[in-house]
């Protein structure tokens, strides 16, 4: 899984990026969709409706036509097979993998945190450490999750991930009309307060948090926040992704908000579609919505959740 000693004298013998495929950052493909996504890829592609509206779009999912995979979730225990399937393809993957250890009142469905970590841990151990990105995201301050609280869990984490990650991706909540309503929501049914706290205070927080990430030889990066003082994040990593493939892969540069330097993917998932049911989720306007979408899925429709 190296990087090549000689991988720039490689990179004249391949083409510009067929594509990178991203599963995904709208949903949790591989916690919830993994038959979905083994029946298409072998079938070799999947149609994604356009979340702006306009016709659906094919996306190829076949080795030949693919330059990696960035997967994106808090369980990746049902889709160890696909996995297998991608690399006996010889197609590389990375994992953005979410763990963050919160009460059950903002997290209420997904695996405990150890489990999380034990599966890191095996994924580090089966494909190499420059795999999987560990996911501290997003950071939510409430009175079950205040400034100490993130500092003691994080550490725990950190602890626990040495030696499995190289990087941890942070961010703080991006508080959208549907994340505000869906946090006022939790609150109230939880009996909890929250906050979007100035700037200042989420800096002092991040540099104790870069502190304890680089005593446990970890690199933190920041996600699409250039307001923050700190390396921004590039969670689709060419450069990652080409030490893992041992050769080059080109893509440009094309990031979805501002600070965000991702390279150029093509996405699968859908929005609404995600049953976890975490509160400060961007991607769910309605959990309810959302968990009926997931139990009328076809593992066998071209996409994801008919339209």
């Amino acid at each position: 899984m190296g990087q090549n000693a000689d991988i720039q004298s490689q990179g004249s013998l391949y083409n510009q990026a067929l594509m990178i495929v991203s599963a995904s950052y709208r949903t949790d493909i591989p916690a919830f969709y993994a038959d979905w996504f083994a029946h298409r890829l072998e079938l070799g592609f999947a149609m994604v409706a356009n979340p702006y509206g306009g016709k659906p779009y094919r996306v190829d999912l076949a080795g030949d036509k693919v330059d990696g995979f960035v997967f994106w979730t808090r369980n990746m225990e049902p889709f160890k097979a696909n996995l297998a399937t991608i690399t006996d393809q010889g197609v590389p993957f990375m994992v953005q993998y979410t763990a963050t250890g919160y009460p059950r009142a903002l997290e209420p469905s997904v695996i405990a945190s150890d489990r999380a970590v034990a599966s890191i841990e095996g994924l580090a151990n089966q494909y190499g450490p420059r795999v999987v990105v560990w996911r501290y995201d997003p950071i939510i301050y409430s009175d079950l999750t205040n400034a100490d609280f993130h500092r003691r869990n994080f550490a725990q984490l950190a602890s626990q991930l040495s030696g499995s990650v190289d990087e941890v991706c942070v961010s703080f909540a991006q508080i959208y009309s549907k994340t505000r309503r869906n946090m006022d929501l939790a609150a109230q049914n939880h009996d909890f307060t929250w906050s979007d706290p100035d700037w200042d205070i989420k800096q002092a927080l991040l540099e104790d948090l870069q502190s304890t990430a680089a005593d446990h030889h970890m690199r933190l990066t920041v996600c699409s926040q250039p307001d923050i003082n700190a390396a921004p994040a590039s969670c689709i990593d060419v450069a990652r992704l080409s030490d893992i493939a041992g050769h080059i892969i080109k893509a440009r540069q094309k990031g979805n908000r501002p600070g965000c330097l991702c390279a150029e993917s093509r996405d699968i998932g859908a929005y609404d579609t995600c049953p976890h049911g975490c509160a400060y989720c961007y991607a769910v306007k309605d959990r309810e919505k959302a968990l009926a979408n997931y139990r009328r899925h076809d593992t066998e429709n071209e996409l994801l959740v008919r339209t």
